[in-house]
């Protein structure tokens, strides 16, 4: 197949639409079910790059959750415990430490539920059962993988009434060196972002705390990965072999890294003993329930817990969790690792770092105002490299 017919573009007044290979050559996709369309295609591109990234660095199996050109999570084939299990909604699913891509895919649709609702996955092996099982129960838009087994197929072609976009991509396929895109008429052409992404470039540490655990190494890997493929400006929080915050799409550093670590203190919280034992009323579905918990937890729309709206959600009325106790559970977690596309301009970046337990630090550095940021880890005991390489993904 060397094109495939679109119904529309970004929008649906965006029209004719496809995809296509400039050189007339075979299109390295095979369409198992269901008719994707323009911003899924490149979702599910962006998605595919990432965790072949992510496996080839690590060795584990990656999976990945886009929404929006965007990587609402990553994360690789390491086992959840009990608590991450439930806050996650797979603490029922039979078989899951005994398959590493499920075990990548539950991490990484469960850190941000809200941003994933309707995303497109991607996974960085041949799809099995229990993963199929997980993708079965959520609200998405479609998967991209270099395969699936019999039974992963069949539990994925039930979804959406038989119409839930199954793409099935050549793990072999390497794309030009050069690309190209068009802007008002006008072509942009490039050299393809190939830089590698290893542990070598984690040598530069230019801080007073120089130990860097393997744990981090990780995480930090995680981070500047996934920020490879995050519009930017762009930053990103992991931890435990995930991302857990992502920033995507802001002009200014500061907001990049609160939107982040707003999003890794709810992934935290979500952990708490009183969101775990939230006493839903049974007929209240997955993403309703997420909705709630974000509410529950950072109070926006309205107080879940008040009278007249919690008997719409639970059983009993829940005690409030206060943001006392919110403080005192994110103040007792350290070891998270932080990631920038850029370099960080003011030590602020640090400061609301710290607020949610970032102990290691990755961005390029360059800034005129290194060194401020350097004394601001430093009074914090963090460790933090300069890369000397910049992620700009748009």
């Amino acid at each position: 197949m060397n094109e495939f017919q679109l119904k529309y573009g970004c929008n649906p007044n965006q029209k004719p639409s496809r995809i296509f290979m400039d050189n007339n050559g075979e299109l390295p996709i095979e369409i198992l079910c269901g008719r994707p369309g323009f911003i899924n295609f490149l979702d599910a591109f962006n998605a595919w790059q990432l965790v072949k990234e992510l496996k080839e660095a690590l060795g584990l199996p990656a999976a990945t959750s886009f929404k929006h050109v965007s990587p609402t999570s990553a994360a690789v084939g390491i086992k959840l415990d009990e608590n991450l299990k439930k806050a996650c909604f797979v603490a029922d699913v039979e078989g899951l430490d005994d398959s590493p891509l499920a075990c990548a895919y539950a991490r990484a649709r469960g850190t941000d539920r809200q941003c994933s609702f309707g995303d497109f996955i991607a996974l960085s092996d041949v799809c099995d059962a229990t993963t199929a099982k997980l993708i079965a129960k959520e609200v998405s838009d479609g998967v991209i993988a270099p395969g699936y087994t019999d039974d992963a197929l069949e539990i994925l072609k039930k979804k959406r009434k038989g119409n839930y976009n199954i793409v099935k991509i050549d793990p072999n396929y390497v794309p030009a060196e050069i690309e190209r895109k068009h802007v008002f008429g006008i072509t942009f052409e490039q050299g393809r972002n190939n830089f590698k992404i290893d542990e070598s470039l984690l040598n530069n540490l230019v801080t007073e705390n120089k130990t860097l655990p393997d744990s981090a190494k990780r995480d930090l890997i995680i981070a500047l990965i996934t920020l490879k493929y995050t519009q930017s400006n762009s930053v990103c929080f992991a931890y435990g072999g995930q991302a857990i915050g992502v920033g995507a799409g802001q002009q200014s550093r500061i907001h990049c890294t609160r939107l982040a670590g707003g999003k890794a203190d709810t992934w935290f919280i979500r952990q708490h003993e009183k969101v775990l034992n939230l006493p839903f009323l049974p007929t209240l579905g997955r993403p309703e329930r997420d909705n709630v918990i974000d509410g529950y937890i950072n109070k926006n729309e309205e107080d879940v817990c008040a009278d007249g709206n919690w008997q719409k959600y639970f059983t009993r009325q829940p005690e409030p969790l206060t943001k006392e106790e919110i403080r005192a559970f994110l103040d007792t977690i350290s070891g998270v690792a932080l990631g920038s596309d850029a370099f960080f301009p003011f030590g602020d970046n640090i400061e609301r770092a710290k607020l949610s337990g970032v102990s290691y630090v990755a961005q390029p550095g360059g800034s005129v105002r290194d060194d401020l940021v350097i004394e601001a880890c430093d009074k914090y005991g963090m460790a933090m490299a300069f890369t000397g390489m910049r992620l700009f993904h748009h």
